[in-house]
């Protein structure tokens, strides 16, 4: 017997995590938050940039305007951790600590947003993430 049977399934894209699951990975979203705040604060980043840039990464959200195809790549694009990573690296590279602090708020924010069971978008619809699946289920005939 399949385990994952009683897991509900659409033909578009698979349900959410739930469960153990679901709860390591908000604990896992914790974890990054609060590393990159305490890192930001070792830093001595300013507190006012953080707050002014901590939902700059939601501008990515304006790419659903022009298509949902294009506003789930996008939005995906600037909440996965490779970016912050790739933007802490240039910084490393290029001897320029000032990107250090972009890429920990900009993981901090990630690390908020997963917390809160925003995940990584499905095409199908905005609500519908690897965290979680806020979209209405079609009515079975």
């Amino acid at each position: 017997m399949n385990r994952t049977s009683s897991i509900p399934q659409t033909d578009i894209a698979p349900a959410a995590v739930t469960g153990n699951v679901a709860l390591f990975l908000r604990a896992e979203a914790a974890t990054a938050l609060a590393g990159a705040v305490l890192a930001y604060h070792t830093l001595g980043g300013s507190w006012a940039l953080f707050v002014i840039l901590f939902l700059a990464p939601d501008i990515a959200m304006f790419g659903y305007l022009a298509d949902r195809r294009l506003g789930t790549w996008a939005y995906n694009l600037a909440h996965t951790y490779l970016a912050p990573a790739i933007l802490g690296l240039i910084g490393l590279l290029l001897a320029m600590p000032g990107l250090y602090g972009l890429a920990l708020i900009w993981v901090a924010h990630i690390g908020f947003d997963r917390l809160l069971g925003y995940g990584l978008k499905y095409p199908v619809a905005f609500g519908a993430t690897h965290l979680s699946w806020k979209i209405k289920q079609p009515e079975k005939a």
